[in-house]
């Protein structure tokens, strides 16, 4: 089974009710919204979609309702992000039974595993099943780095690890895995703030986390790059960055969804112990929000834009 790694893939927001319970009304929309901008994708379950908190039976709910929803347009990714080897295993076997197309997977959470234990924990979830695998490497904020030489193992005994969702936050590590990997290991830009100079020095696509509430511009700077409009992605980008840098937050989840609920796709109910902003952080968000709405582009026809050879 393989997927096209490319293009815009949302890692899309949980949204909660105030009584705590899954907003699906509000998941409908926003995952119509994405699709109606035309994105690439769906990464359910990510760290912004709280999936620390979520429990089996909601992560079932939100991969059927997807797949129901998407209707085979673009593949369901299904995020795993668990403690243990057997539990990561019956996450795959069970995403795969809801319809996921594709898993992104962490490393092993909370225990800070060595080099082999990581690779050892990879390689057994991928050998338990048949979906296509996307990395998340995030040594910045999960401690553990994937490095070329473990992808180099992982690689020639797993096929159907296929991509890398690099948040390094070092952009030479994109040139290093194209030079050392060519095409065997698609690359992922995981961080809004270092997309576009991602996407042009060669990454594959962009699981994004501001798309979450500004789908159409999001989608616009990857269609436009994509097809040599240069120029006019790097204006969508800059009017972008003030509200691409609440991404690289400790609390991205609520900011993120603070942002979703100005432009109606998203509420701020975020899961206990994450709480709503309060106070003077609340308000310098929304300044931020507010000030980027109120200039908001008038965006470009970037949808099936020829490509400029």
């Amino acid at each position: 089974m393989s997927i096209q790694w490319k293009g815009v893939m949302p890692a899309v927001i949980t949204p909660f009710t105030a009584q705590d319970e899954l907003d699906l009304p509000l998941f409908r929309k926003n995952i119509t919204a994405q699709l109606n901008a035309g994105v690439h994708g769906i990464v359910l379950g990510g760290t912004l979609g709280e999936a620390s908190t979520l429990t089996d039976q909601e992560r079932s709910i939100l991969t059927r309702e997807t797949v129901a929803l998407v209707n085979g347009k673009v593949p369901v990714l299904m995020n795993i992000a668990e403690q243990t080897t057997k539990a990561a295993i019956n996450l795959a076997k069970t995403a795969e039974e809801d319809g996921a197309k594709a898993l992104m997977m962490l490393p092993p959470m909370r225990y800070k595993a060595s080099d082999e234990e990581v690779v050892a924990y990879f390689k057994a979830v991928a050998k338990s099943t048949n979906l296509p695998i996307m990395i998340y490497n995030n040594p910045v904020d999960y401690k553990i780095e994937v490095t070329l030489d473990m992808f180099e193992e992982l690689l020639a005994e797993c096929p159907n690890i296929q991509a890398v969702k690099e948040s390094t936050r070092d952009t030479t590590n994109i040139t290093r895995i194209k030079n050392k990997f060519g095409d065997r290991l698609a690359v992922l830009c995981g961080v809004d703030t270092i997309a576009l100079e991602s996407l042009l020095i060669g990454a594959d696509g962009w699981v994004a986390g501001l798309v979450d509430a500004f789908p159409a511009e999001t989608v616009a700077i990857y269609e436009l790059q994509k097809a040599g409009k240069i120029h006019e992605a790097i204006k969508i980008y800059r009017w972008f960055m003030p509200l691409l840098e609440l991404d690289i937050n400790t609390k991205l989840v609520q900011y993120i969804k603070f942002a979703a609920s100005f432009t109606s796709i998203g509420s701020e109910h975020v899961r206990a112990p994450r709480l709503v902003l309060q106070g003077e952080e609340r308000q310098r968000i929304e300044k931020i929000i507010t000030d980027a709405i109120s200039v908001r582009p008038k965006l470009p026809n970037y949808k099936n834009l020829s490509i400029l050879v």
